[in-house]
């Protein structure tokens, strides 16, 4: 019986954005990919993961926000997961202030966006920053405003709830114990390189990947490069 390796997807991302790794990866583990549906926090989606979950304990690996829900799988359930990854992700809560005033804003105008003209419309706005500049005009370009697209406003606008309600999750860090994979894109303009780079000397038995010539979606830019730290992370 192979173990289990539960995927926890991006804002807006589906199975597709893990479909590059999972061949490799679903050689040696039975791979789960979750789907967040509605829900509008991240520890109800954390708790989904639980439930979603075989008995025992599994390996664990979150992308952008999925990798905020995995930190509040971890807050909720340290002992269930025995391999963690954290790719192109975050632990800050929302800034308070006039940042913070303004990363909201800035959402709230994307799902309002995404209401008027549609899903692929807002993601044509949003995703430029996203991924590395090469990107740009390209098929994997297209292929993730096809995906982008086959979600929907209302979907939107929930994860957007949770990641404007998200928590400080730095202090989960410390507590990881098993084998953690911190990887990110050289050029990741939302979650750099040095930022897990810290992460990586708060946890314990961390390994940081950065990956080049990357953006923030990773497992789609450079898809060997992440199968192939993830295959590393999961034989440790």
């Amino acid at each position: 019986m192979k173990p289990v390796l539960i995927l926890c997807p991006g804002l807006m991302c589906d199975d597709a954005v893990w479909a590059p790794q999972l061949p490799a990866l679903s050689a040696t583990h039975d791979c789960i990919v979750m789907d967040y549906g509605l829900r509008t926090t991240l520890a109800d989606m954390a708790r989904q993961v639980l439930e979603t979950a075989p008995p025992g304990v599994f390996a664990l690996a979150g992308h952008s926000m999925g990798g905020r829900v995995a930190l509040e799988v971890v807050r909720l359930a340290p002992q269930r997961v025995s391999h963690l990854a954290l790719l192109d992700t975050g632990t800050h809560p929302l800034a308070e202030g006039e940042p913070g005033v303004k990363e909201k804003a800035g959402r709230l105008a994307l799902v309002a966006l995404a209401k008027e003209q549609g899903m692929r419309v807002m993601g044509r706005q949003w995703l430029p920053n996203m991924v590395h500049p090469d990107v740009h005009g390209t098929p994997l370009f297209e292929s993730i405003l096809d995906m982008l697209e086959r979600s929907n406003p209302e979907r939107f606008a929930a994860q957007i709830h949770a990641l404007l309600a998200r928590p400080d999750a730095a202090v989960v860090l410390p507590t990881i114990s098993g084998p953690t994979l911190v990887l990110t894109g050289e050029q990741d303009l939302w979650s750099p390189p040095e930022q897990h780079a810290a992460f990586a000397r708060i946890i314990r038995d961390a390994e940081l990947v950065v990956v080049r010539h990357c953006g923030h979606m990773s497992t789609l830019e450079q898809p060997e490069a992440v199968t192939a730290a993830m295959q590393r992370w999961l034989q440790r």
